[in-house]
């Protein structure tokens, strides 16, 4: 029987009433507790409508806050509560409105929350991987705004990016924002844990791999929880057969808390799930191992994974809702008291350089920094022309980055672990230290700084007090990026230039015939790529 939100309402608490707040989620080792030591274990489910599985683009770079509806939270959150959910994931939330009202509403409910840091239009690119000033704004703003609510259990810095051995050195990127989203809430939070996280998807390639990098070396770098998208289970099966089993043996010497953070695989003859993977999770079987999970999703759509239909502001419950209701509510798994848990595992070493992992150690992307990248361009003598269209950019930068010494300073190449102090600058910025370094090399030359009139002098360059050490370390990590990337272009091709800038060359703007700074250096080191 399908239940109608109005039902569910009428017999649940009164969402309105005051209430305590949720106590903080903590992690210890391998596992969640409650502040009071209380063993965690998360019943969710995903939270979001146009929201693709498995990482997924669903080729819309618009979004809705799930976060930022109080009609639609008041709507749904009777319905998540009667399901016996405890936790919700949301993909995207918008860190400039308002959340007080659901949040609040969440809470009175006894449910916690998950989110990703991104959105569509600003998140690491798998194909095009940046760890940059923009994307650093967005996590930290998205981080400053969930904060400040107590069933907030902490953030996933990435869904699923590297998904499989063509496109692993966007992983570095991504632990970068691991690292940097860590030390923000060290810093604006010192009083509470709040996880950053990351979702890995079932590639059998990389899934033993990816979870080693995220997990190895400096701790304040790496993940805090480690969430698996995995649809193995489907229908009637067992621990063996959907490879349950294998999970909980390879997660077993883990050191962070793990759990799916996607889950329920949909029958493609369009049968009703019947959620046995459900009672599995929260069986002995696997709770030694895993914290739980969160199915994927609330929001009936094409894909038909939802479980609760909306139209005309109704929610009705559809097909799934009322089988994955009962596991849940027969879902009691064991509880392990903090004081008495005494967590043994250490973190995996990082993995080595192989064919399907092209990801230098524990190099990482440097952290974003507005004030270094505005230091660097007001110091410049060759600069962009004012109003350049950025469709312009990519034929300077492919003429100029013949030559890899001139363009070190924003080479951000993960294969070799090698990044420019302004890798993590803005594009125009970065276009800036690119020409001034050619105009420089060129003697400053007349004519040099000109580019077909793409490029003009700076009349007044200049370097504030505060600029100078800063600018001074960036010069020395530059030359040491440039000496790297040098060794390692000269030991996998045999020449030390992999293209000459000299004063006899002619600038032509090829658009987009022109073979970039990115192709060079992938035949020259072995497919890895220099992010412009």
């Amino acid at each position: 029987m399908r239940v109608t939100q109005t039902a569910v309402v009428a017999s649940s608490l009164l969402l309105g009433q005051a209430s305590a707040a949720l106590p903080h989620i903590v992690a210890k080792g391998t596992k969640f507790f409650y502040e009071n030591g209380t063993q965690f274990y998360m019943k969710g489910i995903a939270y979001q409508q146009d929201s693709a599985a498995g990482g997924a683009s669903t080729g819309n770079n618009k979004y809705t806050d799930p976060l930022a509806d109080p009609a639609a939270c008041k709507r749904d959150i009777p319905l998540l509560q009667a399901l016996n959910t405890n936790t919700i994931r949301t993909y995207a939330i918008d860190p400039t409105k308002d959340h007080s009202q659901c949040m609040k509403m969440l809470d009175d409910a006894g449910i916690y929350v998950v989110s990703d840091l991104s959105e569509p239009s600003l998140s690491v690119n798998r194909d095009d991987p940046k760890w940059d000033i923009d994307l650093y704004k967005r996590y930290t703003a998205v981080v400053d705004e969930l904060g400040q609510y107590s069933n907030v259990i902490g953030f996933f810095a990435g869904n699923e990016v590297t998904n499989n051995n063509t496109n692993t050195p966007a992983s570095a990127f991504v632990k970068a924002a691991v690292r940097d989203t860590k030390a923000h809430i060290a810093k604006q939070f010192p009083n509470r844990w709040l996880g950053v996280g990351y979702a890995a998807n079932d590639d059998p390639d990389i899934r033993d791999v990816i979870s080693y990098y995220f997990n190895c070396g400096n701790q304040s770098e790496a993940i805090d929880f480690w969430g698996y998208n995995i649809y193995s289970w489907c229908g009637h099966s067992s621990m063996e057969t959907s490879g349950y089993s294998k999970q909980v043996e390879f997660f077993k010497n883990y050191s962070v808390p793990v759990f799916f953070a996607e889950y329920g695989c949909n029958k493609p003859d369009g049968a009703s799930r019947i959620w046995e993977e459900t009672t599995a999770l929260y069986s002995s079987d696997m709770t030694d191992v895993f914290s739980g999970g969160i199915v994927y999703m609330y929001f009936e759509e094409a894909n038909d994974y939802g479980i609760v239909s909306v139209s005309g502001g109704q929610a009705v419950t559809q097909k799934d809702y009322g089988p994955l209701q009962t596991r849940l509510a027969s879902a009691t798994p064991s509880s392990t008291d903090a004081s008495s848990y005494q967590p043994t595992n250490k973190p995996q070493a990082c993995p080595e350089i192989t064919k399907d992992w092209q990801v230098k150690g524990e190099l990482l992307p440097p952290t974003p920094d507005e004030t270094l990248c505005e230091c660097m361009f007001n110091s410049l003598s060759c600069v962009p022309a004012s109003g350049l269209s950025t469709k312009n950019y990519k034929p300077i930068f492919d003429f100029i980055c013949g030559n890899q010494a001139t363009c070190s300073g924003i080479v951000a190449n993960a294969s070799i672990g090698v990044y420019g102090a302004y890798s993590m600058c803005n594009a125009e910025q970065k276009l800036g230290y690119v020409l001034d370094a050619y105009y420089k090399s060129q003697k400053s030359a007349s004519g040099a700084c000109d580019f077909q009139g793409q490029a003009n002098l700076n009349k007044s360059p200049s370097v504030a007090d505060n600029c100078k050490s800063a600018l001074a370390s960036a010069s020395v990590a530059n030359s040491i990026a440039a000496t790297a990337t040098s060794a390692s272009a000269t030991g996998t091709s045999g020449s030390k230039n992999l293209a000459g800038a000299g004063p006899s060359r002619t600038f032509l703007a090829m658009g987009d015939v022109v073979v970039g700074l990115y192709a060079v250096v992938a035949m020259a080191v072995g497919g890895a790529m220099v992010v412009l």
